[in-house]
């Protein structure tokens, strides 16, 4: 392919390739997966504190559930975060004049349930969604 050819192939078909977020208010949203990465959280504190044995399977399975409790605790903080930050409107906020302070709770709940292993934060953890649910559904009455 003569050069000529190559560049003319670059400016019809570019090879760089972007990817970008989409912001269309779909108004698709559902606090489900707080929900279950919530209850996800304390059963990993559950079975981490149940869990007995030093042989490379149980070490396995002692890392693993660590490594879920983190990840479920951080998807407690982005469900919640995007459901605050795109659904939540200034007449929602007149009719739960608390909800900013709810949110924070949460956030930091996750982040605790991130760093600890702590079966009553992990309670804390699922009430505070739960709450957080039960705001979003009433305002959808």
């Amino acid at each position: 392919m003569s050069r000529f050819t190559q560049r003319l192939a670059q400016a019809v078909a570019p090879t760089t390739i972007v990817r970008a977020h989409c912001d269309i208010p779909c108004g698709i949203y559902d606090p489900a997966g707080a929900v279950l990465a919530a209850q996800t959280v304390a059963k990993m504190v559950d079975l981490i504190g149940a869990h007995e044995g030093s042989s490379v399977a149980d070490r396995n399975t002692f890392a693993r559930c660590v490594a879920v409790k983190e990840q479920h605790a951080e998807l407690v903080k982005h469900e919640v975060q995007v459901i605050w930050s795109d659904y939540f409107k200034p007449e929602h906020l007149a009719a739960n004049p608390d909800l900013h302070t709810k949110v924070w709770n949460v956030l930091k709940l996750a982040g605790k349930n991130k760093q600890n292993v702590d079966a009553e934060a992990a309670a804390q953890l699922q009430a505070a969604v739960k709450e957080f649910a039960d705001i979003f559904w009433s305002t959808k009455k």
